[in-house]
């Protein structure tokens, strides 16, 4: 054996003593959890009770970092360009690591090859919300609006999948409607409120705040099912759009190349915290659902969600930018 093969085996020997040791003491200083929408959003609000969560259980303070915009380039960048040693994780919606596959032909990030995947952690319906003096009290009256008034109406889209959510209404309503991009979708309902855009599609938790401080009214909900909490307004398969089925969801990742050991510990601990009782109760509070898998199971559903955002894409005909 060569002297360099000697010195290449000692030097991977010795590297990977290193790691061992750096991912058992793991975690020794405070983690970043990046979000790529500003406060008040559903993920936000995801990350700030995992983050709470998450500092009892390692001892150590978890600090939420908002990054939004730049179709959540800009957070997702962030991460997969950190130093994979547990320290910086992404709390993600699936606008960064699915939705974005769908409606962008080059991203500047890989979300498969450059994220470890850590744990999923909840799932929720989107609403269409419009302001409370709006003269729509339906889908149907939305429908009508938009039909007899061609490209009239305008609707704000906080992320990616809000306009593939949305856009996906609009195609199987045969109507027309002018987007208007935001960072979030906190941004797009205040506008909303104050009337500057005509309707939104939502996350319900993100809507729920100026819903009860009645500045809008909610015309239907995304899911299969009405939500619990608002038992009075209908599904969209109600309102005639049979197969409409439109969720958000939130998960963990980290940067690639992070060392299983602590890859295990962060996927443990996110699952541990979204089974527990206290994750139900906040989750029922921001008309979210549990949702918690391990790595393996968010590697398996991140696929299957780029799948099924891009076939909603395609049928929505909205062309990759």
């Amino acid at each position: 054996m060569s002297k360099w093969k000697i010195r290449i085996g000692f030097s991977l020997l010795a590297l990977s003593g290193t790691l061992n040791i750096a991912a058992a003491a793991w975690p020794e200083q405070p983690i970043r959890m990046i979000v790529s929408f500003p406060p008040g959003s559903g993920t936000d609000s995801n990350a700030r009770f995992a983050a709470r969560e998450m500092s009892e259980r390692l001892g150590v303070p978890v600090m939420v970092e908002n990054k939004p915009g730049g179709n959540s380039f800009i957070a997702a960048d962030a991460v997969v360009k950190a130093k994979p040693d547990g320290y910086t994780l992404l709390l993600a919606s699936n606008s960064p690591v699915a939705t974005n596959v769908a409606m962008f032909k080059e991203l500047p990030y890989d979300p498969v090859k450059q994220l470890a995947p850590l744990a999923k952690l909840s799932f929720g319906a989107m609403g269409v919300a419009v302001p409370v003096d709006s003269p729509y009290s339906s889908i149907e009256d939305l429908v009508k609006a938009g039909k007899a008034n061609p490209e009239k109406l305008n609707y704000g889209s906080g992320s990616a999948s809000y306009r593939i959510a949305t856009e996906l209404f609009l195609s199987m309503a045969e109507m027309q409607a002018n987007q208007i991009p935001y960072k979030g979708a906190s941004s797009a309902l205040t506008d909303l409120a104050g009337g500057q855009v005509d309707f939104v599609f939502a996350d319900y938790g993100a809507i729920l705040p100026l819903y009860s401080a009645g500045k809008l009214k909610v015309l239907a909900v995304t899911g299969n099912e009405r939500l619990s909490s608002a038992p009075d307004v209908p599904t969209l398969q109600e309102s005639g759009y049979k197969d409409y089925y439109m969720v958000n969801w939130t998960a963990g990742f980290a940067p690639a190349g992070l060392p299983v050991e602590i890859q295990e510990k962060l996927s443990a601990t996110l699952v541990d915290i979204y089974r527990s009782d206290k994750a139900r109760e906040f989750l029922l509070q921001t008309n979210w659902d549990p949702f918690p898998g391990d790595a393996v199971d968010l590697a398996k559903f991140q696929l299957t969600e780029i799948e099924r955002w891009s076939s909603a894409a395609e049928r929505a005909n909205i062309p990759k930018q």
